[in-house]
């Protein structure tokens, strides 16, 4: 796919400038100087103007008060450097935690250090609003810290580890070993036949979404058995022909989503109750109905995930 690289979170060469995470001294010489910068993450929904925009602030700002004393190194922007810092353990005076566990969070919240036009917004809901450079920036710092969540105990021993390396690592005090983020490799297909392709729906999704059928690659497993194992575990289709097109760094919490084509071998679906609740088989001409919204059933793919992008790129006879 020409033009493979242009997917949302698809990144926008930032310098990580790797060797200044393990130089303290460096990165304390680049905290202090005006053009530093950080993103400011809560409950891993990023900072953003009202217009969309990331906001990126000064590290000695006031709200800064509020962040967690550890924060990652981001990497360099035109010799700018970049941090993110966590604000999660503030609790907003008006928190309704019964919106921030939906599948879209519509919640926003204001921290009063800040101005109004100012607030912490789901980052599904504002991604396909980022440039490459912020939405790159902001699927790291969301990753990062909820692996730092999640990862708090090391697992050779057991102890709580702390972070290290500017945020990319996590040191067990008690045994001394190290442990670094992690990424899960995610399928993610693209199932033809003929003038058709194959979408199937998660139990819990809101009605009407229908995506390509995807899941995680399992350990000893090639990307293109990881294609036709989960396509027929799923949907009961046989798939020959598997081909690489894009990927799509996914922090939700920590997915690189690999998407493929496949060839199905036939067009009998028997689903798997268990992993989906409905497949079927789209022809273009419907996708363009889905698209434009005016089918009856079916809501397109959600903008900016890469399952719209490859979609999309059907339709227009565009993959190679």
């Amino acid at each position: 796919m020409r033009h493979a690289e242009t997917v949302t979170f698809g990144g926008a060469a930032l310098d990580r400038a790797g060797p200044l995470r393990s130089d303290p001294a460096a990165l304390d010489r680049m905290r202090a100087q005006s053009s530093a910068r950080a993103m400011l993450i809560w409950r891993g929904k990023p900072l953003v103007y009202e217009d969309g925009a990331l906001a990126l602030l000064p590290l000695d700002h006031a709200v800064m008060a509020d962040a967690g004393v550890d924060q990652v190194f981001l990497g360099l922007d035109d010799g700018a450097a970049l941090f993110a810092a966590d604000l999660s353990g503030w609790v907003p005076d008006d928190l309704d935690d019964s919106t921030l566990n939906q599948f879209l969070d519509p919640s926003e919240q204001c921290h009063p250090a800040l101005p109004a036009d100012h607030r912490f917004a789901e980052l599904r809901a504002v991604m396909t609003g980022l440039t490459a450079r912020e939405a790159e920036l902001a699927a790291i710092a969301r990753a990062v810290f909820q692996w730092h969540l999640s990862h708090r105990f090391c697992a050779s021993c057991g102890a709580e580890s702390v972070m290290a390396a500017a945020g990319w690592q996590r040191d067990c005090p008690r045994c001394g070993a190290h442990h670094y983020p992690r990424t899960d490799p995610v399928v993610i297909m693209l199932i033809t036949h003929g003038n058709s392709v194959l979408l199937g729906r998660s139990p819990g999704w809101p009605e009407g979404m229908y995506s390509l059928l995807a899941g995680f690659v399992e350990p000893g497993e090639t990307i293109e058995a990881a294609v036709r194992r989960e396509v027929f575990e799923e949907s009961g289709v046989p798939v020959g022909v598997v081909s690489y097109l894009a990927s799509q760094p996914w922090p939700f919490p920590a997915s690189l989503m690999l998407g493929c084509r496949g060839e199905a071998l036939g067009r009998d679906i028997t689903i798997d109750p268990a992993e989906i609740e409905d497949a079927l088989w789209v022809t273009r001409e419907e996708m363009l109905q889905i698209f434009a919204g005016r089918h009856p059933l079916i809501k397109p793919a959600r903008e900016g995930a890469i399952a719209h992008f490859l979609l999309r790129n059907w339709l227009a006879d565009d993959l190679e």
